[in-house]
């Protein structure tokens, strides 16, 4: 009996529970939510031979930083594979071994050669998409485009009931501006499966840049206690209603949302986004004239030491500068900024000159002298997109560049880059803002 995954694609193994076991582990996966390695771990065991069964257990390692365990599955993927996969399992194998090596522009390159042959293999369009996907950490400044292109390129290959794809082809639009569009197509997708992280996630995204704070906050604190603990985005879900509440003036909910749910000792989120979140958090309660708790930045700082120590992940890098500008760590600031500043001389650096310009600015900022913060930050501030991530992610940036050139007496900069946003996305601490200046 010939088996299919999900999306009626073909899969090599001979067992009933093998294959019934994946696709459940590819639907968990694709959800963000808890079950996935144990699901796939049973496809396994149903089959050791199972090779996309080992490569699907490779990005669940990979997406968890476990990179000895990555590697180990994606070499027994490939083993397998040889011996008895398809073309389409062949090419697969070997895409997720090109992102799990670290190799990033030829992992792009051949992910997207191979959605034109096999568009429903949706392991593998999941991987240019997303804030932390390949096309958004490719240093492209356009990458928001290119994710809404790749979903309308293969958009005629899924049905409109494919919970998965509407919620990402709904995230791309939203990230690109076209919110309204973003926001339909992601409640759509959500409806269809509603225990599915990505999509809280993607909607309350949408929600953000509608400047729709409230029903953000109500959707996370009605759908959050459904959502494990375990899960990966619990806490960065819950960062998400910590900003809508400072949007709303509320530092003290967005602190407490901060204890309960996105702080390093109580997550269980990935590392990249326990240390931006935390940092992006706590640096707009600093730079929205809130105070920060004493021990908060000390616990993301020693959270933070072991991870991201050499430079050269843009997005990983911006935060960590903000981190170390923050808590007053000057020598790993520069040692940063001198590191980054090489790979830019070398040309190797995907984000480019805008990501020691960041940590640049940071420090600036930090030691209150707002007038160099803004000589550095706004002759590069259209490319801070680069550094990838979302533009709630990226806004925290922009935010820097606004309050430095209110601080430095640059009322009339201050006032248009205030208009552009409030025209972009409403927002109420904008709002204040704008009239706190113009009064």
């Amino acid at each position: 009996m010939a088996h299919h995954d999900r999306r009626g694609l073909p899969v090599s193994t001979r067992s009933d529970r093998a294959a019934e076991h994946y696709r459940a582990g590819i639907d968990l996966l694709l959800a963000a939510w808890p079950g996935a390695g144990e699901a796939l771990n049973a496809a396994i065991a149903a089959d050791p031979t199972f090779a996309l069964a080992h490569a699907a257990r490779a990005r669940l390692h990979a997406m968890r930083s476990e990179s000895a365990a990555a590697r180990a599955s994606i070499t027994r993927a490939a083993e397998c594979v040889a011996q008895t996969g398809t073309e389409r399992e062949r090419s697969h194998v070997a895409v997720l071994s090109l992102a799990i090596d670290g190799r990033s522009e030829p992992a792009l390159a051949r992910a997207l050669a191979h959605l034109d042959s096999w568009p429903r293999d949706a392991l593998i369009l999941s991987l240019p998409l997303g804030a932390f996907g390949l096309l958004a950490f490719s240093g492209r400044p356009d990458h928001d485009q290119a994710r809404v292109d790749l979903c309308e390129r293969h958009a005629h290959a899924y049905e409109a009931d494919d919970w998965w794809f509407g919620v990402s082809r709904g995230w791309a639009h939203t990230e690109n501006g076209a919110v309204a569009r973003g926001r339909a197509l992601t409640e759509h997708g959500f409806s269809l499966r509603r225990e599915n992280a990505n999509g809280a996630h993607a909607l309350s995204h949408a929600l953000f840049e509608d400047g729709a704070g409230t029903e953000a906050e109500a959707l996370i604190a009605g759908w959050l206690p459904g959502y494990d603990r375990a899960g990966i985005l619990h806490g960065h879900i819950a960062w998400h209603a910590a900003l809508a509440a400072l949007e709303r003036g509320d530092p003290e909910g967005a602190l407490a949302l901060h204890a309960e749910h996105v702080r390093p000792t109580v997550t269980a989120g990935l590392s990249l986004n326990v240390i931006t979140d935390t940092v992006s958090l706590l640096w707009r309660l600093n730079a929205y004239g809130h105070a920060v708790p004493a021990g908060l930045w000390d616990e993301v700082r020693a959270y933070a030491a072991p991870y991201f120590t050499k430079a050269g992940f843009g997005f990983a890098d911006a935060h960590m500068g903000l981190l170390a500008a923050a808590t007053g760590d000057r020598a790993a600031a520069e040692a940063r900024i001198d590191a980054l500043t090489g790979l830019v001389e070398a040309g190797t650096l995907a984000a480019g000159e805008v990501v020691p310009a960041i940590c640049r600015a940071a420090l600036a900022f930090a030691d209150g002298d707002d007038a160099l913060c803004v000589r550095i930050l706004e002759p590069v501030a259209g490319e801070v997109v680069r550094i990838g991530g979302s533009g709630a992610q990226r806004e925290v940036i922009e935010d820097t560049l606004l309050v430095a050139l209110m601080r430095a007496g640059e009322t009339s900069k201050a006032r248009a880059l205030l208009d552009t946003r409030l025209h972009r996305r409403p927002s109420p601490r904008d709002a204040r803002w704008r009239a706190r200046i113009t009064a």
